[in-house]
C-alpha cells in the first residue's frame, strides 16, 4: 500500500494552500474532499444554466498578497478586482446613503446628510486602520505559547509586546478598550446619523453570533477591514469567475508541484497507531496511509467526529465540544433576468458595480439578532448584497445577472423544530420581500433562487452549524487561544496530526493564512526548506 507524506482532509481554500506549500517543498501530498467539487465555502457552482453562483463566500479582501505572489496565483488564473461604491438603505424607503469610491464624492455625500459625521469619518477610519495594522502583522505569524519557555515563543511574545506598545500608552489603552466594546458603543463615539452608524456597523455582525450591542462586536469590525485588494488596504474585491476561481488557482498551484486531489472521498476516521496519526479511513471503507495528517475541518468536527475519543485527552474532547461555533448566517443567491433598480439610487456605473446594504438602523439590526436568539429569523433582516455580473460577464448570460444576498441572522436550530423545505422557503420570502420594498418589480426579475440556511451550509459544505468562520472570533477564541489553549501552533494532541482550517489562527475569511501558517510549522518539524512567508512584510 502506498504511503503519502501528507494527507489533507478537506479541499477548502486553506487545505489547498497547505497542499501547495507542502508539495512545493517536495512532499508527496494527497488532498481528500467529500464533495464532487473542490473549494469548500470558496466555490463557484452552476446551479441554474448559465449562472455561476459564489453560493457561500462571495467577496474577497483577506487573501494575503504575500501568498498570492509566492504561489504565483495570477499565473494560475486568479484575478481580483476591487468593487466600487456601496449603497445603504435605511428603515424609510427614501433614506439612502451612497458611498462613492471617490474620496471627495464620498465626503460630499456624507456632508449632505450630516456635516459632523463627514468630518468624523477620517478620524474613524484612521483609528480603525491603526488597530487593523497591528493585527495584520500577526496574520502570517504563528501565535506564541505564553506558557512556554522555548526561545521561539519568548521571542514571539517579546515581538508582540514591542509591536503593541509601539502605538503609545494612550492608544494602547484605547486599543484594549476597543476589544471589549460593542460596535454600537464604538460607533457612537464618532457618528450621529442613524443610517451612517448602521452602515458602519454592518461588518461587526457578519458571520458571528453577536449583535451590534454585544460586547466584543467592535473587534469584528476590525476583522473586516484588515485585508486589501490590489494594494488598497481595507478594500473589498470580487474574483473573476466567482470565489471558486480562488480555490481553482490554489488547486492548480498545488497540482503544478505534484499534489494529488481526490473528490468524492469523505474521511470517516483518522487512523491513530501508538499515539501517532498514520492515515485515514474513507467513508467507503478504504484505508490510506500517510506520515502526517492535516485536518482542514473545523475543530469541533475534527475532534468529535473523525478522531476517536479514546485517541485524544478527554479535556480536548470537552474543549472541542464546547468550542463556540454557533451558526448565524444564511445566503439567498438569485438569478435575474435584468438589473434591478433601487429607490433613490442614481443610475451610476460606479454605484452599480458595488454592493447594497439593507441595514436599516442599529435598532433594526439588534431586533434581527433578538429573533435569532429566540430561534427564528426576522421579517426585516439585515442583508448584504452584491451583483458581481455587473462587471464580470463570466458569471451570468448576456443581459442577465446574479445577485448574492448574505443574511444576518439565520439560526441553525429553530425553536419550532427542524428546518423543512417550507421553512426554508419562508426564510427566503423574508429576504426577497425586503429587497422588493427597495426595488419595486424585483420579484418579476427572478429566474431562480438558491436558499442556504445554516442547515444546508453544514450538510453540504461541512461547516459545523453553518458557521462561516469555523468558530466565533471572540477574544476568548483568538491568537493563542485558537482553537484551544496549548494547541494554537497547528500541532494537535495526536502526534503527526495538524490543523490548517479557519478554526486556527488567524481565523475565518478567505485569507489562506491558516493553511500557509500550518504548512510552515509542518515543514519546520520535518526540517524541510520552505518559502512560506513568516510575516506580511510585503504589504506593510
Amino acid at each position: 500500500m502506498k504511503q503519502y507524506d501528507a494527507i489533507i482532509i478537506g479541499a477548502g481554500h486553506n487545505g489547498l494552500t497547505n497542499a501547495a506549500y507542502l508539495a512545493k517543498a517536495g512532499l508527496d501530498v494527497l488532498v481528500l474532499e467529500k464533495n464532487d467539487y473542490i473549494g469548500g465555502a470558496a466555490v463557484t457552482r452552476e446551479l441554474e444554466q448559465g449562472f455561476k453562483y459564489s453560493n457561500c463566500s462571495y467577496v474577497c479582501s483577506m487573501m494575503r498578497q504575500a501568498i498570492h505572489r509566492d504561489l504565483d496565483l495570477a499565473r494560475h488564473g486568479l484575478v481580483l478586482v476591487p468593487y466600487l461604491g456601496t449603497v445603504n438603505f435605511g428603515d424609510q424607503l427614501n433614506d439612502v446613503l451612497v458611498d462613492y469610491p471617490n474620496e471627495s464624492a464620498g465626503y460630499n455625500e456624507w456632508r449632505r446628510r450630516n456635516p459632523h459625521d463627514a468630518d468624523s469619518r477620517h478620524r474613524f477610519e484612521t483609528d480603525l486602520a491603526r488597530y487593523a495594522q497591528l493585527i495584520r502583522k500577526t496574520l502570517l505569524r504563528t501565535p506564541p505559547d505564553p506558557t512556554s519557555f522555548k526561545p521561539r515563543d519568548i521571542h514571539e511574545l517579546l515581538w508582540l509586546g514591542k509591536t503593541f506598545f509601539s502605538i503609545g500608552e494612550k492608544q494602547l489603552y484605547e486599543y484594549i478598550r476597543f476589544f471589549t466594546m460593542s460596535a454600537t458603543e464604538f460607533l457612537e463615539e464618532y457618528f450621529d446619523d442613524p443610517l451612517i452608524k448602521a452602515a458602519m456597523a454592518s461588518p461587526g455582525i457578519i458571520g458571528t453570533a453577536l449583535g451590534v450591542d454585544s460586547p466584543g462586536s467592535a473587534y469584528i469590525l476590525l476583522h473586516h477591514v484588515m485585508g486589501d485588494v490590489d494594494g488598497n488596504i481595507g478594500a473589498w474585491g470580487l474574483a473573476r469567475g466567482g470565489m471558486g476561481a480562488i480555490s481553482n488557482a490554489l488547486m492548480s498551484a498545488a497540482k503544478s508541484h505534484g499534489a494529488e486531489v481526490r473528490t468524492n472521498s469523505g474521511v470517516a476516521q483518522v487512523l491513530v497507531e501508538n499515539g501517532k496519526a498514520a492515515g485515514v479511513v474513507l467513508e467507503n471503507g478504504d484505508e490510506l496511509r500517510s506520515k502526517i495528517v492535516v485536518s482542514n475541518l473545523d475543530a469541533k468536527r475534527t475532534f468529535t467526529k473523525i478522531v476517536d475519543r479514546k485517541d485524544i485527552p478527554e479535556r480536548i474532547f470537552k474543549q472541542a465540544s464546547n468550542f463556540k461555533i454557533r451558526g448565524s448566517s444564511g445566503k439567498v443567491n438569485i438569478a435575474l433576468s435584468g438589473l434591478p433598480k433601487f429607490i433613490g439610487v442614481p443610475d451610476n456605473r460606479y454605484i452599480n458595480r458595488g454592493g447594497q446594504g439593507f441595514c436599516g438602523s442599529l435598532k433594526t439590526m439588534e431586533k434581527a439578532y433578538d429573533c435569532w436568539k429566540r430561534g427564528t429569523w426576522s421579517d426585516d433582516p439585515f442583508i448584504e448584497s452584491v451583483i458581481p455580473s455587473v462587471w464580470d460577464p463570466t458569471v451570468a448570460p448576456p443581459g442577465q445577472h446574479w445577485m448574492s444576498n448574505f443574511i444576518q441572522y439565520c439560526p441553525h436550530e429553530l425553536a419550532d423544530g427542524p428546518w423543512t423545505p417550507e421553512k426554508r422557503d419562508a426564510f427566503a420570502d423574508s429576504v426577497i420581500n425586503k429587497i422588493e420594498r427597495y426595488s419595486p418589480g424585483f420579484k418579476d426579475l427572478i429566474i431562480h433562487a438558491e436558499v442556504r440556511t445554516p442547515f444546508e451550509i453544514e450538510n453540504e459544505v461541512g461547516l459545523t452549524e453553518g458557521n462561516i468562520f469555523q468558530g466565533e472570533l471572540t477574544i476568548d477564541q483568538l491568537l493563542f487561544n485558537r482553537p484551544f489553549p496549548g494547541y494554537s501552533q497547528y500541532r494537535m494532541p495526536v502526534k503527526n496530526m495538524y490543523m490548517c482550517g479557519s478554526s486556527t489562527h488567524p481565523g475565518g475569511g478567505v485569507s489562506s493564512a491558516c493553511g500557509a501558517n500550518a504548512a510552515r510549522e509542518i515543514l519546520m518539524d520535518l526540517k524541510k526548506a520552505n518559502t512560506v512567508p513568516e510575516d506580511d512584510f510585503y504589504d506593510e
